[in-house]
């Protein structure tokens, strides 16, 4: 019988849906993709005593290390793909593998329920989430968070799609619980970057705390259009109640739409304007109203990171401190001594007076707006990449202009953006990251930055955006002094 969702339907307050152990055990449930998500779903679910299907596309010899060997986990790989959805009663989906694949069609007629591996860890969560959205800026509140609440004295876990899947957490509390009941959980509370591939394929998934920073295009070769990836986002809120808070950019009109749906009490932060209930920024100045007081937080001017949507990610994250009850010195600290993360914005070297930058995340036309709009002095820009859907590339002209000296283009969407910025000024056209690196060391002269952010996903040339930041690092660093 495939595992119901009305079985795993009761809830506390702040407490996600727990199925008993009992319904998984024994059960056959197929976790489909191979990656870090999938392998950590399937160590969960075989601690539950679970019949795990490794699925994947790909021929089990391509899967990473430990995938088609974890004990108890039967793999099916490649051609075996389908044999892997037979006679299941629980499907488990990697972030990266869509879920309207036609060989999902006959597991949805028979009534198989599909879910996230975020949905699967948050059976047996019964901690606070903190869950983030956003097209951009997700890592870096995410990890600014579990910063500000280990300085409050808390212990976080911080992952999702930043890093370490959510059911490597619950598979830890669990463990803790089997050697010590006794013993407190390794964490008091969950933060967790969530991206629309995760959300779309949620069910009961219920964070305390949802944060929506912004909602612009991006991932539209994976979501049939805008409104549906904005849907994907807004489902961070959907499983809320009135003990609960949603986080709201208030500088966002396409934020701002879900307001009228929300269950949670409404918390909102502003760059550019005063908000009921929240932070914005006053002149110079961080300000707070938190159960009716109003206070000054700390001068803008100690956020150590540049650029105007780094004020407002320290928003969203003193934001939740506010409602997590976080003393005020310890947000301050915390902001000041976050130094962000690599591949955003990243200084890698100056050299002969200029300034290399990696925001290789930089994977959407607003991620290099942003980038962009951090930098103060002439610069030279390498994008390109492979696009995600209709990626508006002539967006970015309007911010080249400016300041931008020269811009060099690579990868399978050359043509496409230099047809977009056409106008913009000077614009080479490289075959590599190697020769792109190259030419603005040669072009880039004192009191310049030469800034990597493709405004591109790195699939065509790199394995992903880590690799191609690390590779424009490693290049960078081999310039002769």
């Amino acid at each position: 019988m495939p595992v119901t969702m009305e079985k795993m339907s009761r809830r506390t307050h702040r407490t996600n849906p727990r199925p008993r152990v009992s319904e998984l055990a024994g059960q056959s449930v197929a976790v489909v993709g191979a990656g870090k998500s999938g392998v950590a779903a399937a160590r969960l679910l075989v601690a539950l005593g679970a019949e795990v299907a490794l699925v994947d596309h790909k021929p089990e010899t391509e899967w990473g290390m430990g995938a088609s060997d974890i004990q108890g986990v039967h793999p099916f790989g490649g051609e075996r793909f389908a044999q892997g959805l037979e006679a299941v009663g629980l499907v488990v989906v990697s972030p990266g593998v869509p879920p309207v694949l036609d060989v999902f069609d006959a597991v949805r007629r028979q009534g198989v329920p599909i879910i996230a591996e975020v949905e699967l860890a948050s059976w047996f969560l019964s901690i606070p989430i903190i869950g983030v959205t956003g097209t951009n800026g997700k890592s870096t509140v995410v990890s600014l968070i579990g910063t500000l609440l280990q300085e409050c004295g808390s212990t976080p876990f911080v992952g999702g799609n930043l890093g370490t899947p959510l059911t490597d957490a619950a598979l830890a509390i669990r463990q803790r619980a089997s050697m010590d009941p006794e013993a407190p959980a390794p964490f008091q509370e969950i933060v967790a970057e969530l991206s629309s591939f995760q959300l779309e394929t949620i069910d009961r998934f219920h964070p305390h705390v949802a944060v929506l920073l912004n909602i612009t295009p991006d991932h539209l070769d994976r979501h049939p259009s805008f409104a549906d990836y904005a849907k994907a986002k807004a489902n961070i809120f959907r499983n809320q109640t009135a003990e609960d808070f949603a986080v709201l950019n208030a500088d966002e009109a396409e934020v701002l739409s879900v307001r009228d749906s929300l269950r949670g009490q409404l918390v909102e932060f502003s760059v550019f304007k005063e908000v009921p209930r929240g932070v914005w920024v006053a002149g110079d100045t961080i300000m707070t109203r938190w159960n009716g007081q109003r206070d000054e937080l700390m001068p803008v001017c100690e956020i150590p990171l540049p650029g105007t949507h780094n004020v407002s990610n320290v928003l969203a994250a003193v934001a939740v401190g506010l409602v997590r009850g976080c003393p005020r010195e310890s947000m301050r600290r915390a902001v000041r001594s976050f130094q962000g993360l690599p591949h955003v914005c990243e200084v890698v070297r100056e050299r002969r007076g200029v300034t290399f930058i990696n925001d290789s995340k930089g994977t959407n036309v607003d991620a290099t707006l942003k980038a962009i709009d951090s930098l103060r002095q002439p610069f030279i820009i390498i994008l390109g990449g492979q696009e995600k859907g209709k990626s508006e590339f002539g967006r970015l002209k309007a911010a080249l202009e400016p300041g931008a000296k020269h811009c060099i283009v690579l990868g399978e969407s050359t043509e496409t953006i230099v047809r977009a910025i056409a106008g913009v000024g000077a614009i080479s056209r490289v075959s590599s990251l190697a020769a792109g690196v190259a030419l603005a060391a040669d072009l880039a002269g004192p009191g310049d930055a030469v800034l990597l952010s493709p405004a591109c996903a790195s699939f065509d040339m790199f394995r992903d955006y880590r690799d191609r930041g690390q590779q424009f690092r490693d290049l960078v660093n081999a310039l002769a002094d």
